[in-house]
């Protein structure tokens, strides 16, 4: 669907909002029902045609495999944001990769169960609480929270929220915040890409891995290094990946020295474990490796105990005194824990969006599932089957 499109749809969820339809907001559900068993008649409400429609909401009840996230729905009621609140009717949600190890119980930033997940989303503004000045009613925005955005209607703070371009469209929006200001972040102000440089992104066909190669392509003359399967290399060679490499049939490590002798500049590790060590190993003097993930933990729907004990057990340790004789850096970053840093965050969206304005920068979906289909969402990015970010959506189904 275009920008266009979209933007002239959001007076009409406005006035479907105001009809009745509302949350309250918060990413703790209530007390709901499964989705689709039948729900018994409201002798006071006189006719069913009388209430709006229920609310449905993805569900994380327990840790565990893919059907421990259960779509429910609850009853709507007027929406009422507090102050410095906002409450919008959600259109697209991002599946990140914190997302699957949170149903798994190994994400550290996840809120007592039962939980609605979710840190990012947009949709049309439907209310403004007390204190907003910079929102309206009908405003497009896409949202960055601790979690709560897979649910068709949210209420979330104001200043965690960002008007969309208008050229930008719901998926794109969804696809935008955790990603790139991740890559951008870990590229940027922790790597200080410059040109000249060169780069090892993990997991290059990813969400992640995509938004860094783009970012990349906006400094002259860098050299890309990406691993992913072999099915993917078209896809990373047309977004500016110079030499990509096959991590299943060949040692990255050795693949990168037969090019790079000296190694790299910067080393974006996703990975964790024994996956650091080779990353730190690889760098030229004055590099760095960002290590931001810990992937290795996820060997299938399960919690692996054995996984995750070797990933502990590998995990990379270096001294002071170490890093001061290598002239070498490593850094640790986790978006997740700058839920408080406001003004830093925005500024990067900011720059985000005017690289998109600028036609430089452009979020790749894979695909678009509807919330009934969470567990086939969850398997394409949990199987690694996935070129670029992996989206929810209330509505239906569309073409993948």
């Amino acid at each position: 669907m275009s920008a266009e499109k979209e933007a002239a749809e959001a007076a009409t969820v406005v006035a479907a909002a105001e009809a009745g339809a509302g949350e309250d907001g918060s990413s703790q559900p209530p007390k709901a029902e499964a989705a689709g068993e039948p729900q018994p008649p409201d002798a006071a409400e006189g006719s069913a045609a009388a209430s709006p429609p229920p609310l449905r909401c993805l569900v994380l009840t327990g840790f565990g495999g893919y059907d421990k996230v259960k779509l429910q729905s609850r009853p709507a009621a007027p929406a009422a944001p507090g102050p410095g609140q906002l409450t919008l009717r959600v259109r697209a949600c991002g599946l990140n990769f914190a997302d699957l190890m949170a149903r798994q119980g190994l994400y550290d930033r996840l809120p007592p169960l039962p939980v609605t997940p979710g840190m990012e989303g947009a949709g049309v503004v439907t209310a403004v609480g007390e204190g907003v000045s910079d929102r309206k009613e009908g405003d497009r925005v896409m949202v960055l929270i601790r979690s709560g955005m897979w649910q068709e209607e949210v209420t979330v703070p104001s200043a965690h929220t960002f008007l969309m371009p208008e050229a930008m469209t719901f998926e794109e929006a969804a696809a935008l915040l955790v990603n790139y200001i991740t890559a951008y972040m870990v590229l940027f102000d922790f790597g200080n890409l410059r040109p000249g440089h060169s780069v090892l992104v993990h997991m290059a066909a990813g969400g992640v891995g995509i938004a860094a190669l783009q970012l990349c392509r906006t400094v002259e003359n860098v050299t890309v290094f990406g691993t992913a399967s072999a099915s993917k290399h078209e896809v990373l060679k047309e977004n500016g990946v110079t030499h990509p490499i096959d991590y299943h049939t060949s040692d990255y490590v050795n693949e990168i020295k037969k090019i790079s002798p000296k190694g790299v500049d910067i080393v974006m590790d996703p990975l964790g474990g024994s996956d650091t060590a080779k990353a730190y190993n690889l760098l030229k003097p004055m590099g760095k490796v960002i290590t931001y993930g810990m992937a290795n933990m996820l060997t299938g729907p399960k919690r692996n105990l054995v996984a995750m004990a070797r990933t502990w057990w590998n995990q990379f340790s270096v001294t002071a005194l170490q890093l001061l004789q290598a002239n070498r850096a490593v850094c640790g970053f986790h978006l997740g824990y700058l839920e408080g840093e406001v003004e830093l965050v925005s500024s990067v969206v900011a720059r985000l969006l005017a690289l998109y304005n600028q036609g430089r920068i452009k979020p790749h979906i894979d695909s678009v599932w509807p919330f009934e289909k969470v567990a086939d969402a969850m398997k394409q990015m949990q199987e690694k089957r996935n070129i670029g970010k992996v989206l929810l959506v209330p509505g239906p189904e569309k073409q993948n």
